[in-house]
């Protein structure tokens, strides 16, 4: 727990970096409030990214049939609050590395780990950045507020809540970046592939569950997290990753090196919340 603070004002602090930095930059370059989206490289150039504000419209208006949408979707997760699909949520929340690779390794049949495949873990590092930036042109353009906020309630994980109140929650970059994950793993793998795209879904709606986005934020950060892997498609560092995790995948299960997965906790968690 100790290092989990530590992690926590680490990039507390490096938020107020970039938004201090964000206030010299030119004009075409966004406003970054998540850290997360900057602590790796990513493989697109910020001037080649998909860019949601020609992507998406704005949130729903107060008033609209949208809005009441959003309102019964976080109605119907509030009896998940404290079981264990709130729990995995919470991991699903966190953007730090290794957690997302272990929020991926059941879906994927194999651990992804740092030194045992490095070039999955490498990949979804860089696609997390890219994936994230491409939410912020609409982020920064309505600054919606977040149904925590709206409702004076809490999230999944209050030590995140300060920098949430200060991001937009339109559309949801933690989704963004998990859509993109799953269409990449599931190209990856594809024997696996409605495992992880299902996966991949549930880890957008954990963002719902949290009570730290609205439905609405979600069904745009899909939008986002596609159009970037679309686009990733004409990046050759990127393709020459998926080929080189292709191999190192195959590899793996030929060798039968990966060390067993325990996942009975994941898939009760996953069907409690359906």
């Amino acid at each position: 727990m100790q290092s989990k603070a530590y992690e926590l004002a680490f990039l507390f602090v490096v938020a107020m970096v970039l938004n201090n930095a964000s206030s010299t930059a030119d004009t075409a370059s966004p406003k970054v409030t998540d850290p997360h989206f900057q602590l790796a490289p990513g493989y697109l150039a910020q001037k080649d990214l998909p860019d949601s504000r020609e992507l998406l419209g704005p949130p729903p208006a107060e008033g609209s049939a949208a809005l009441g949408r959003d309102e019964e979707a976080r109605s119907a997760t509030v009896q998940l609050r404290g079981t264990a699909r709130w729990d995995l949520a919470r991991l699903d929340a966190d953007l730090a590395f290794p957690q997302p690779a272990k929020n991926f390794s059941c879906a994927m049949g194999v651990r992804i780990d740092e030194n045992a495949t490095p070039h999955l873990y490498r990949l979804m590092q860089k696609v997390l950045t890219d994936a994230g930036l491409s939410t912020y042109g609409v982020k920064n353009s309505f600054n919606r507020v977040r149904p925590f906020v709206v409702h004076n309630e809490g999230t999944c994980w209050p030590d995140q809540e300060p920098l949430l109140r200060n991001d937009g929650s339109y559309p949801s970059g933690h989704t963004a970046a998990g859509w993109a994950w799953a269409l990449v793993l599931a190209e990856i793998n594809p024997e696996r592939g409605n495992i992880l795209l299902k996966r991949g879904m549930e880890f957008g709606q954990s963002r719902v569950i949290c009570n730290a986005h609205w439905q609405s934020d979600v069904d745009a950060g899909r939008t986002m997290g596609a159009a970037t892997v679309a686009t990733l498609h004409s990046n050759a560092e990127f393709l020459a990753d998926v080929a080189a995790a292709r191999d190192e995948l195959a590899a793996a299960k030929a060798s039968g090196s990966s060390s067993p997965l325990s996942c009975a906790a994941e898939d009760s968690a996953l069907a409690r919340g359906q």
